[in-house]
């Protein structure tokens, strides 16, 4: 059976959508959708092969979109995403994510929201909201944020997420309480190296054989993790750089992901030196190895922001990223060499892809 992707993009004028054949060399445009509203993150409801996309508008606040005709129409909603009355005012929705029936939302400030009507309505998550922990929780660069989303494949009561500049918290019971999930990830900006919680994540996903085998990029470092993040493992050894926004994991090896690492988050938050390069480790980050093939080499001072690198699950597994300065870049083998998908586009916050039958 023919197979096409469409790439699913984010940025702050609204959603785009690239169409492209099974080979993945020839695309198509379509966009702005969504109103043109700021999106920050589009993903895929496997059951459904809906798309929800998660956003805010400075005017009408935040809300999640849905369309289930590959983006050709799009409805939203916006009900029950708030802290209440009494609460901080929600600004935008951060990521989206669908498992087991359900929808999770995380947004700024950073909270957990949940709907059971395919976003039609939603509650908030307060178990989350209300850990011993929550009065000192700061925020990153990009704010108090919610970011990551990580739903266990087999067990609905398991849920991961990542908070920037809080860390990992993990539940096991569907959101009525929440462990810390940090320990052995570095805080080099906190008079403790080794907080509880405090750490910067910048991205959390799960290995291919799900369950206790998770990989983040943090602000201090890359980890992996096979106990279901009660402890971490730096895999940083190999990396020009401890520094970075994405990574994303193949959907059927377990230990291959890839990342994109930036400078420092002192010194311009780009490549180095001005040369694009995506690693990406066959053997769980043991070792990393550099592709630039079809990127630029010199003088490309850009950056890859949390939500913007992705997988397609065909076989060669496609790659995909977008930079800050509206570039999209994809691989049809996986890495090893790139060509320019789409240019000129606004800055690119997510990428997400969803594959056709």
């Amino acid at each position: 059976m023919s197979q096409r992707v469409a790439l699913l993009i984010g940025t702050p004028k609204g959603a785009f959508i690239i169409d492209g054949d099974s080979g993945r060399r020839s695309w198509s445009l379509r966009g702005p959708m969504c109103d043109a509203w700021p999106i920050h993150d589009i993903s895929v409801e496997p059951a459904t092969g809906a798309l929800l996309a998660g956003g805010g508008s400075p005017w009408y606040g935040p809300a999640v979109w849905r369309s289930e005709d590959v983006g050709a129409t799009w409805t939203h909603s916006s009900e029950g995403l708030t802290y209440g009355d009494d609460g901080p005012k929600l600004k935008t929705v951060w990521n989206v994510t669908a498992a087991d029936g359900v929808l999770y939302a995380g947004v700024e400030p950073a909270g957990l929201f949940r709907s059971r009507d395919d976003g039609a309505t939603w509650e908030h998550i307060e178990g989350l909201t209300n850990h011993p922990t929550r009065p000192e929780w700061q925020g990153g660069a990009g704010g108090l944020i919610l970011h990551s989303i990580v739903p266990h494949r087999t067990d609905a009561d398991r849920v991961w997420v990542g908070i920037s500049s809080v860390g990992a918290f993990e539940t096991q019971d569907g959101g009525v309480t929440w462990e810390t999930r940090n320990r052995g990830v570095r805080a080099e900006f906190s008079p403790d190296r080794y907080p509880e919680y405090g750490q910067c994540v910048h991205k959390l996903v799960m290995a291919a054989d799900g369950g206790e085998h998770l990989y983040q990029q943090n602000h201090c470092g890359v980890y992996r993790s096979t106990d279901g993040g009660r402890s971490w493992d730096e895999i940083t050894e190999g990396l020009p750089s401890d520094f970075g926004f994405p990574m994303a994991a193949h959907p059927r090896d377990p230990m291959t992901v890839w990342t994109i690492p930036l400078n420092g988050a002192d010194q311009g938050r780009y490549v180095p030196d001005g040369s694009v390069g995506v690693w990406r480790t066959h053997d769980g980050g043991h070792s990393w190895t550099r592709s630039g093939d079809g990127l630029p080499q010199k003088d490309a001072f850009i950056g890859v922001l949390r939500e913007a690198m992705a997988v397609d699950r065909l076989d060669p597994v496609g790659v995909y990223f977008g930079t800050n300065t509206g570039q999209l870049y994809g691989s049809n083998d996986e890495g090893r060499s790139w060509q320019l998908v789409a240019a000129n586009l606004p800055p690119i916050w997510s990428v997400d892809v969803a594959v056709i039958d």
